[in-house]
């Protein structure tokens, strides 16, 4: 991270945290983690978890972990794996020496299980999943408690060493925290903290048969590892009572769980259980398709990691669930881009035009400005000739009122080059569509500017025919229609909300020659037309651009509102 950058505005959790250390609690260290399962990527929202936990480590000259919540092999992937970590790096944080997993400690979450059973804390359930649900009430009736639950503890210790062993079919017993199964909060209604499950582990292979639920192993690695706050989204606000139930009853020591509003995100989906569906049935071309809110997504499409930090900064951190608009996503991404890449021209839908008077033997290297925003980028070359080409829709035969664009008799400049004025029309004899301009130009008006001093009402952005190189551009757009933040409406499945329209693909553009030398990553602005950057799939072959962003700013037209 910068040294320069702005100091993180103050939260709850940081006011919580600055109490903890005024008080000495913890001996006034700050450890967090970023503990993410690894059964599919990382997106968005699993952003703000990582700048929030890595961020506060960081002002509070803390430690911040990355652990993997690997108790679940039957989804799990090494692949997951070395995406999160190659996310969290991308995003500009490290964990150095502290990566972890929860598997690390199979053994030690055995052990202490074995101290439970001992205690008279824990007992093995021969109930089937189905019948756990059935004995475990509803939110306005009380659980009952299970025909099993008065094993002795020696019956207890012998079975949980017999699931260990491999001794029974998977769901057939579980171990279950003995607590109270008419609490009012039925997570501690007597939760499974182990489960038989045959599964190949992407680390432990098949040395274990019976895997940790979430609930308790979270807890125990928060605990082994000395995390000081442990922060987690607000649907694990209910399942602190069970956290600090485990740690009390084991007598080990204890950090602190505070619970934080997750992100939700207009026109996005950030199930993982949805992003995986989406994946599966081809509706995206994998996890790091563009339109997806994945980090690996974001990336490709051509986010910096300064964007999204800055985006999670501005939504700061909350107690209740909200909703945030996509369009200050967006907006933090321009602000990025128009300070830090070089302006390009580009002509996306490509519409020749030859300027009669213009010499046939020609060539003109004109200067061009790389960013208005930074003058320490300088300038560059671009080539005019005799053919160029414009945008079909910088043209119109019968312009509407509002159109300033060129038309027949109408005169507009290019761009760093000249005036010209349409002259004449050519036309397909089939289908009637406009395939050339005729135009003259005003040699005098070199560099954009008339010595006459009239003025014209559109400028225009160009490239050279015979010296632009061709390339494929993908214009991407909202992957989810509505506002909303992409859950199920009215009985409707989310796929129904899927936009048809958010990948329209530009196989014939033209860009300027400057760009062949282009590299997969690289990120421009194309002149009147967006941000774009170059697709990990481009070759100097066969040159491929992703808009990133376009140049409309509907963030700052609502901010604009707001202060009038």
């Amino acid at each position: 991270m910068a040294a320069n950058e702005p100091p993180k505005p103050a939260d709850f959790i940081r006011e919580i945290i600055t109490e903890d250390i005024e008080t000495k609690k913890y001996e006034s260290r700050v450890h967090t983690r970023f503990p993410p399962e690894p059964n599919g990527y990382l997106h968005i929202g699993h952003a703000k978890s990582i700048c929030l936990n890595f961020g506060i480590a960081r002002d509070f000259n803390g430690q911040c972990n990355l652990r993997f919540d690997d108790t679940n092999p039957t989804k799990e992937e090494v692949e997951y794996v070395e995406s999160i970590k190659e996310d969290v790096r991308w995003l500009g944080f490290d964990w150095d020496d502290r990566l972890f997993y929860a598997s690390d400690y199979f053994e030690q979450l055995y052990q202490y299980a074995v101290l439970l059973i001992r205690k008279g804390k824990a007992y093995v359930c021969d109930l089937t999943p189905d019948e756990i649900r059935e004995y475990r009430g509803t939110l306005t009736e009380p659980g009952k408690n299970s025909p099993y639950r008065g094993r002795s503890v020696e019956e207890n210790l012998d079975l949980l060493s017999r699931m260990r062993a491999g001794e029974f079919e998977n769901g057939s017993r579980t171990l279950r925290a003995k607590i109270d199964m008419s609490s009012g909060n039925i997570n501690m209604r007597d939760p499974v903290m182990f489960r038989v499950l045959r599964a190949e582990h992407h680390r432990t292979g098949d040395k274990w048969c019976i895997y940790p639920m979430y609930d308790y192993a979270h807890c125990v690695s928060d605990s082994l590892e000395g995390i000081t706050h442990s922060l987690c989204t607000l649907e694990f606000e209910d399942h602190r009572p069970l956290y600090d139930w485990f740690l009390n009853e084991l007598g080990i020591y204890h950090p602190r769980q505070i619970e934080f509003a997750r992100l939700n995100l207009s026109n996005t989906v950030l199930s993982k259980r949805k992003l995986i569906q989406l994946v599966r049935d081809g509706s995206v071309s994998g996890w790091d398709d563009p339109r997806m809110p994945t980090i690996a997504g974001i990336r490709r499409r051509g986010y910096t990691p300064e964007s999204v930090r800055n985006f999670c900064d501005r939504i700061g951190v909350a107690k209740r669930d909200s909703t945030v608009d996509i369009a200050l996503l967006e907006y933090c991404v321009r602000e990025d881009l128009n300070k830090r890449v070089p302006r390009v021209m580009a002509v996306l839908r490509p519409l020749k035009v030859v300027i009669d008077n213009y010499p046939e033997d020609l060539l003109e290297e004109l200067d061009a400005v790389n960013n208005p925003e930074d003058p320490s980028m300088g300038t560059r070359k671009v080539p005019f000739s005799r053919v160029l080409y414009i945008e079909k829709d910088d043209f119109r035969e019968d312009p509407p009122k509002q159109f300033f664009r060129l038309a027949p008799g109408r005169e507009v400049r290019l761009r760093y080059a000249y005036y010209i004025t349409c002259v004449g029309v050519i036309k397909d004899e089939r289908t009637a569509e406009v395939t050339e301009l005729r135009c003259t130009y005003d040699p005098k008006t070199r560099g954009g500017d008339s010595p006459d001093g009239r003025k014209v009402k559109a400028t225009l952005h160009w490239v050279s025919a015979g010296h632009s190189r061709e390339a494929e551009v993908r214009l991407y757009d909202h992957l989810i229609l509505e506002a909303g933040p992409g859950e199920e409406r009215e009985g409707r499945d989310f796929k129904d909300l899927l936009n048809p329209n958010s990948l329209e693909l530009l196989e014939s553009c033209r860009i300027e020659p400057g760009l062949g030398a282009a590299l997969p990553g690289g990120r421009y602005q194309f002149e009147r037309l967006g941000y774009f950057c170059v697709d990990p799939d481009s070759t100097p072959e066969k040159l491929v651009f992703n808009r990133t962003a376009t140049l409309r700013d509907t963030w700052a037209k609502i901010e604009k509102g707001k202060k009038k």
